[in-house]
């Protein structure tokens, strides 16, 4: 039996522009496979899960699956075990293999707005996706990450992964503004009253991780002042790239065939109405 099936897992999960954007990519690979948008909730994950029978390809998830999904896997990229969260799953003959491609993710949206390389970076947010992106810019070379967070203890684990990384991790106050070669949100779409001096925004890249709606409050303070933004989308994008190698090849790391074409195709889905 063919493993055709393929899903986007959350909740909500209604809005996702995931099915738009891998479809595209398997219509350039010539592949006959479904993608589709599910509801799933962690009350029901597991359930879910068990009860994929054998045309089931894989699936993505959205927070907070990506956690909820670890004790499920057979097996883990060593990646998944680092920042302690699994985006992508693989129904493979052995079991259920987890990796994460949002780090992936992370690193080719900065090197493709001509960032490659970093020293410093401050983090807003103190969730999984803030370990994804500490973990992504450590491949650019930062040293030195702070991440603003309402309750400090949330950030223990962030801490622990930057010695893991050789990159020194501190953490300050949500509303705090050190200098930095890049400011990263991680926090969802909306306006969390955040100010950043004008110097600091004229100078250093914003990358907020979040899409809907776009602009965000804090993209408006950096265009403002004249500043770089990189739009979450681009995360969404590439982190999708890597699933789809995932799903094809079974490697995050491997190329698809003509990838620049799978690429385009995927980046217009993104952006088409």
């Amino acid at each position: 039996m063919t493993r055709d099936r393929l899903a986007v897992l959350g909740s909500p999960i209604h809005h996702s522009r995931s099915p738009a954007i891998h479809r595209a990519a398997y219509g350039v690979l010539g592949v006959d496979w479904e993608y589709t948008a599910i509801e799933v909730t962690e009350a029901t994950l597991a359930e879910f899960v068990g009860s994929r029978d054998e045309r089931w390809r894989g699936l993505s998830l959205t927070m907070p699956l990506k956690r909820d999904i670890l004790p499920l896997l057979d097996r883990r990229d060593p990646l998944v075990d680092l920042v302690g969260g699994a985006n992508t799953v693989l129904f493979a003959d052995e079991g259920l293999l987890g990796f994460n491609t949002d780090v992936y993710g992370v690193e080719r949206s900065f090197r493709e707005a001509g960032v490659d390389a970093l020293a410093s970076v401050h983090v807003i947010g103190a969730g999984a996706t803030a370990a994804s992106v500490i973990a992504g810019v450590a491949r650019l070379g930062a040293t030195t990450v702070t991440v603003g967070a309402r309750t400090a203890s949330k950030a223990e684990p962030l801490v622990a992964l930057g010695a893991a990384l050789g990159t020194d991790v501190a953490v300050v106050g949500l509303a705090d503004a050190p200098a930095a070669d890049a400011v990263v949100s991680t926090l969802p779409g909306g306006d969390y009253g955040l100010s950043f001096p004008a110097a600091l925004r004229r100078r250093a890249v914003l990358f907020d991780v979040a899409y809907d709606p776009w602009p965000s409050a804090l993209a408006l303070q950096w265009q403002d002042a004249g500043g770089t933004v990189i739009p979450g989308i681009e995360l969404l994008l590439n982190q999708a790239v890597g699933q789809v190698r995932v799903f094809v090849g079974g490697d995050p790391g491997l190329p698809l065939s003509d990838e620049e074409s799978v690429v385009a195709a995927m980046r217009s889905a993104v952006w088409k109405d």
